[in-house]
């Protein structure tokens, strides 16, 4: 079972849901039991950095993940829980993260940004470029669109663990991989095709790509028997059938 760590901030189910339309065994959950036992652990979020941290503290979901990552378990960090994973963010003042990736966490600033120039938040769809291969991004195309929300950034200080940048007025890492660690600024579950792609993969990861789980759930998706209710229309349109 994927767990899906419930700390009190949003798209947890549409996640949950994403997994389910792909055919793989996922469930939200916010026991640090169901968590340290799960195969695979998903850290969704949106929303403030401290407030996070703070509400994976209360819940003792922090020492569970951090089990979970120490024991080699695949893990996935989405939009908010990559920013967690470094070990620092200075958003509202410096907060301590789980620390687990090296770098901070810093809000998108310059001139480009000013008197009406680029947005922040950084909101809705923008292209990535792959910088090294990663085996939870095959089949996804250098250039794919990916939806991001967000208006901090992080700054890793190991160039070797970025996988893939994109440029919002500066060009930032957007995904990044540290052995089982894998972590997106941008939201896979709300990116269409390519973004269920790099689920698929963590999937397959997680239960072995001859597994009786990743073959019903390949067939699953081919015959159009996942979760009716999961953004057909959009899916359709990006060519993911």
């Amino acid at each position: 079972m994927i767990a899906i760590a419930d700390y009190g901030v949003g798209n947890l189910r549409s996640v949950e849901k994403a997994f389910h339309y792909l055919g793989f065994p996922a469930s939200v959950s916010e026991s640090p039991t169901a968590v340290r036992s799960a195969s695979a652990v998903v850290l969704p979020g949106v929303g403030a950095f401290a407030g996070a941290m703070n509400n994976l503290r209360r819940r003792n979901l922090d020492a569970a993940i951090l089990d979970s990552i120490r024991e080699g378990k695949p893990f996935l960090g989405i939009c908010l829980g990559l920013q967690l994973l470094f070990e620092e963010s200075e958003e509202f003042g410096p907060s301590k993260g789980l620390g687990v990736l090296p770098g901070r966490v810093v809000r998108f600033a310059g001139e480009q940004f000013a008197h009406g120039g680029l947005k922040v938040p950084h909101m809705g769809w923008n292209s990535i470029h792959l910088r090294r291969p990663s085996p939870f991004f095959e089949g996804v195309e250098d250039g794919a669109m990916m939806y991001f929300v967000h208006a901090y950034l992080p700054l890793p200080t190991q160039e070797e663990i970025v996988v893939a940048t994109c440029t919002h007025g500066v060009e930032f890492a957007c995904a990044v991989q540290k052995g089982n660690i894998l972590a997106c600024q941008f939201h896979p579950e709300k990116s269409a095709g390519p973004g269920l792609r790099i689920l698929e993969n963590f999937g397959r990861a997680v239960y072995g790509e001859s597994s009786s789980v990743a073959l019903e759930a390949a067939e699953t998706r081919r015959l159009g028997r996942g979760d009716p209710t999961w953004r057909r229309p959009i899916l359709r349109r990006n060519g993911w059938k």
